[in-house]
């Protein structure tokens, strides 16, 4: 789970990042699970953008699109999802430590 500072730590670093996956009216299928998988590990961070002919809630892809690729869901603007998941191979990313109450 991520804390607040790293949601807001993340969203800055997916601010300038372009979209490279959409959903569009088929919704969520395994093939584009697969690929985004394989994105999310070269490159962390994504941008995944909703078309407006997707068929299915927003809330619901994204839920989906974070549940099945096993990442975290870092935020839903707009038709805009942004999904972390730390490479195994290669972390790029530095979170920000949580802060202990």
């Amino acid at each position: 789970m991520l804390t607040g500072k790293q949601k807001r730590f993340l969203r800055s670093k997916a601010h300038h990042l372009q979209p490279i996956f959409q959903v569009g009216k088929g919704g969520v299928n395994d093939a584009l699970v697969k690929h985004i998988e394989e994105a999310i590990e070269v490159r962390e961070l994504i941008k995944i953008s909703i078309l407006q002919n997707c068929e299915v809630d927003k809330q619901t892809v994204a839920d989906q699109l974070s549940k099945e690729s096993k990442a975290e869901l870092v935020q839903l603007i707009g038709l805009t999802v942004v999904l972390y998941k730390q490479s195994k191979n290669n972390p790029r990313i530095e979170l920000p430590k949580a802060s202990r109450s």
